[in-house]
């Protein structure tokens, strides 16, 4: 059978101070009143129907995501104790969908993606489920031409034609420097495209390679899912999951199953609108502008000689009002006020870590 996993477990620090601990970036309903997760649960209507969606996150946001999800059934949110990285989030998913369906087969995606227009989405994720119906042995990524040389994203070395929508991966490119993206992006879209996150395999296939290249996390997830379902459950999966290797899924297994003559890792294009919603000047990338080039999400506003600005507020009768800023950052929200050159905007994280440290959770 086919299943869908979302991943909604990211802290979103790069979109503080209206992203935090409690109302983290896919659950803040900042895209026309709605919210990341839910315009992702919905986005597979028509592909793969809601009793065979499942979505991992934090356990404390568990609550939370069920109220924004009343389609989700609640044995289908898989709840973390604390955040392990992908490879645990796709892994512990795998492992429980495999001892209840061993031949499952499972498209992961994230919660922080826009993607348009999602007819042509289904489409193409369609192609990734026929692939591995043909070839059980397969990974499949999907694969965005670059719009830039950005140097947050991976990306993907592509190889031989498979067939006619997929090539072979010949190697993960993991966030390189800028020289290396610009490189990338003078080869083309025939030689690069960016690492979307979003895979079809089957699970058992998946957890295989876990087992090859990080075993000791494999053993971990197969303790839990011995427990799972069991009065052990719970004390189980707190006891071993926080003890798991903390790593990405690209790291863990895309980058060495690359070289991996026992799997096949391929790409399928995807010739969409993508938008990884990581960061402000990302989210300004989807708010309305004004002839001056400033992204508005706030509902009131003055700008005065202002241009090239980002200001959002979450408060409706808040005013944001400025005279002669250029090329800012500017978000209100209750407690804090975050005032940034764009330029600069990949220091928010560290900002935020900051902010933890000298004020505790209070802010964060």
């Amino acid at each position: 059978m086919r299943y869908a996993l979302i991943m909604a477990g990211g802290s979103g620090t790069r979109l503080w101070p209206m992203s935090r601990s409690e109302l983290p970036k896919q659950l803040i309903p900042f895209i026309g009143g709605k919210s990341l997760l839910e315009i992702a649960f919905d986005r597979f209507e028509g592909l793969i129907p809601a009793t065979h969606r499942y979505v991992c996150a934090l356990l404390q946001h568990r609550d939370m995501i069920l109220r924004t999800l009343p389609g989700l059934d609640p044995s289908h949110f898989l709840g973390e104790p604390v955040g392990r990285d992908t490879l645990n989030t796709v892994g512990l998913t795998a492992a429980v969908l495999t001892k209840w369906d061993p031949d499952a087969v499972v498209g992961t995606f994230t919660a922080d993606h826009l993607i348009e227009p999602q007819d042509a989405f289904r489409q193409i994720i369609e192609k990734g489920f026929d692939l591995v119906d043909h070839a059980p042995g397969t990974l499949v990524t999907f694969g965005i031409e670059p719009t830039e040389a950005a140097t947050g994203f991976g990306y993907l070395e592509l190889d031989a034609t498979m067939d006619s929508s997929a090539r072979v991966v010949r190697e993960f490119r993991e966030k390189p420097p800028l020289k290396l993206a610009q490189e990338y992006v003078q080869a083309g879209p025939e030689h690069y495209l960016w690492n979307s996150g979003m895979f079809v395999w089957r699970a058992e296939t998946f957890l295989n390679c876990i087992r090859q290249h990080e075993p000791s996390v494999w053993e971990g997830l197969m303790e839990i899912a011995d427990a799972w379902g069991t009065s052990d459950q719970s004390a189980v999966l707190s006891r071993v999951f926080p003890t798991l290797k903390k790593t990405s899924v690209d790291f863990a297994v895309m980058e060495p199953a690359s070289h991996d003559d026992s799997v096949q890792v391929a790409a399928i294009p995807m010739p969409l609108q993508w938008l990884d919603i990581g960061s402000w000047p990302a989210y300004a990338q989807r708010c309305s502008h004004d002839r001056h080039g400033n992204a508005l999400a706030a509902t009131k506003h003055l700008l005065m000689d202002t241009s090239r600005c980002l200001v959002a507020s979450n408060d409706p009768d808040h005013l944001i009002a400025t005279i002669g800023c250029h090329d800012l950052i500017i978000i209100h929200t209750e407690q804090t006020t975050l005032v940034c050159r764009t330029e600069l905007a990949e220091q928010i994280k560290t900002l935020h870590g900051q902010v933890q440290d000298q004020f505790g959770d209070h802010y964060t």
